[in-house]
């Protein structure tokens, strides 16, 4: 028995299944993952972060076609960039079992979507699991590969946000000898994908998934609770929800239907519940998968069932679900009471918005482009990361954001349709590497007048702190080949590369002014290390001389300035000495603790 995260329960059952390749890309809430894979690795695995999804899942299907086990991790919008390899390797198949962990990010909380990877499995045409709790993440792994290897398909496992950062005491009792890989078969008519190969795989694949559904309608990991005329779907995280608002309200007499691998659906299950209830709410999150499954089951059975959810309105469309939230839907349609006591009801979360921290490198990086364009009409392309946060009060610098890379081109776009505006687009380093090049090579080709800034803090800073192709540092913290950012940009034609750091305020300022006067693409590359992975200087203090003009709050919104009875007061517990502030003020009141 260990205690374990839900990421940590994933992991251990993918190397106690004997996983040979592990690859990803940093992602919340998938990240940990791959780490307790490193962290745990007697050396036997190869564990590597890819520089991006795709990558990931590619060098993945090699070693599958090598008969070797594999997993991929990321979140839900990685999938996106994995999309491509996947479509085409539910065709092509796979030898070695191969399970892709995309976690989902109900909120969300740290995403640009809600979106569910259960409808992307289905989107693929690949089966897909979704555990309840981290011990059934641990049980689903062992199973999900022989499925792979089966039936010669990538297998999904979709925990969510609250399944990978729980934690609970996991029975690792699943231990299975490593095998050793068979090795690479050469045979054209199975690797390489033709249309006449496509569509006869198509073929098979419509065969092989309904057949699958019906195995699963026997697998532990679907459920069903027989108890009333009144119905209850779940599946994931909700059921855990479910089944204890189902004891806080006194256990009324339900029928409940746990599904844990809702593609392809165990119709025969459904079909046993459905043909015992009159009337069936449907709790899941976060698209109404499960609900229209059941629908369709209906129609197609010519079952008299209501199915209630989040078409009718009977459960929320958006958002990740609770006990307390599933508590009340299940109240309202059984129309009784909560009997919960008001006084035993946790008080509201605060809500706290993120900000950068005290002493990022990012806050000079977009105060010195601010300054450098003040009176300019300038629009500012961001990224994901933590400077996504540079759109925040007082710096308002993130205009746009999409997805990972689109700064690059968003601006791009922007330059068409307005070339006397100045471009900025902003960019992290890791980011740089997953999906900036394709971009910066784009603008280059088009001689496109766009400002290139890159937020280089050694590190990929959001997702904590995992090392990329900038650091020249590997997943297994050994020494790799470090390629750098200015030789590439060099290398793909941008000619005009400056390399600043933002915390020496006038010369960034000075940087940025020469960089935008420049015709086409030219970078600025604003190197200072994270505060996660540097030391902290010596802080700041205010003096007695301070003016009160408050431009040191006013101006950069550091977390670690504060007012006191009206004054500004730098708190030195957060203070990580990076002098910007001292920088700002007119009349030299900042100065550093000696």
């Amino acid at each position: 028995m260990e205690f374990l995260m839900g990421n940590e329960a994933i992991a251990r059952g993918a190397l106690d299944a004997g996983v040979h390749v592990v690859t990803g890309y940093p992602g919340t809430p998938s990240t940990e993952i791959l780490e307790a894979v490193a962290k745990w690795n007697d050396g036997s695995v190869y564990v590597e972060w890819s520089v991006n999804e795709k990558a990931a899942l590619e060098v993945a299907a090699g070693a599958s076609y090598a008969g070797a086990r594999t997993l991929i991790t990321m979140k839900q919008v990685g999938l996106n960039v994995a999309a491509d390899p996947l479509m085409s390797l539910a065709y092509v198949g796979v030898k070695g079992g191969m399970v892709l962990a995309v976690a989902d990010d109900p909120g969300p909380i740290s995403s640009q979507t809600e979106q569910d990877t259960r409808l992307f499995a289905r989107f693929a045409k690949v089966p897909v699991f979704d555990p309840s709790s981290p011990e059934e993440a641990y049980r689903m792994m062992p199973a999900a590969y022989a499925l792979s290897e089966r039936y010669r398909t990538p297998v999904i496992i979709r925990p969510t946000t609250r399944i990978c950062h729980s934690c609970a005491t996991v029975d690792t009792d699943q231990k299975q000898p490593q095998k050793q890989p068979e090795g690479f078969i050469k045979d054209t008519q199975r690797w390489v994908i033709f249309p006449k190969a496509s569509y006869n795989n198509h073929k098979a694949i419509e065969t092989r998934n309904p057949e699958i559904g019906r195995d699963f309608a026997a697998s532990p990991f679907n459920r069903l609770t027989k108890g009333g005329r009144r119905g209850i779907a779940c599946g994931g995280v909700s059921y855990a929800y479910v089944m204890e608002a189902l004891r806080m309200l006194g256990d009324p007499e339900v029928s409940v239907l746990k599904i844990g691998t809702p593609f392809p659906f165990p119709e025969p299950l459904a079909e046993e519940f459905l043909q015992g209830v009159n009337d069936v709410l449907v709790i899941e999150e976060l698209d109404p998968v499960i609900e229209r499954e059941l629908q369709t089951l209906c129609g197609k059975r010519h079952i008299n069932v209501d199915i209630h959810g989040k078409q009718d309105g009977a459960a929320p469309f958006a958002g990740e679900h609770s006990v307390e939230s599933a508590k009340a839907v299940i109240s309202k349609y059984l129309g009784i009471t909560d009997p919960t006591p008001k006084a035993d009801l946790a008080p509201p979360q605060v809500v706290r918005p993120p900000v950068l921290c005290a002493g990022c490198p990012h806050r000079a990086s977009f105060y010195a482009v601010k300054q450098a364009v003040k009176g300019k009409k300038a629009v500012f392309a961001g990224d994901i990361g933590c400077y996504t946060l540079g759109n925040a009060k007082p710096l308002e610098m993130t205009d746009t954001c999409l997805c990972m890379g689109a700064d690059v081109t968003i601006a791009q776009g922007l330059h068409r349709v307005e070339p006397d505006t100045i471009n900025f687009s902003f960019i992290g380093d890791s980011t740089f590497f997953a999906s900036g090049l394709t971009g910066v090579c784009n603008a280059v080709y088009n001689h496109t007048d766009i400002t290139l800034i890159v937020l280089d803090n050694a590190t990929t800073a959001m997702t904590g702190s995992q090392p990329h192709p900038g650091t020249g540092v590997k997943m297994t913290r050994e020494i790799g080949r470090k390629i750098s950012i200015e030789k590439v940009l060099r290398a793909i034609g941008v000619s005009a590369v400056e390399i600043v750091d933002p915390l020496q305020h006038s010369e960034a300022v000075a940087a940025v002014r020469r960089a935008v006067e420049k015709p086409g693409v030219k970078a600025v590359i604003f190197r200072a290390p994270c505060i996660s992975v540097s030391k902290p200087k010596a802080p700041y203090v205010i003096g007695d001389d301070c003016i009160n003009c408050k431009k040191c709050i006013r101006d950069i919104g550091c977390p670690a300035i504060t007012l006191k009875d009206g004054r500004p007061l730098i708190d030195a517990a957060l203070c990580y000495g990076c002098g910007l502030c001292a920088q700002l003020c007119p009349v030299g009141a900042i100065r550093e603790v000696r």
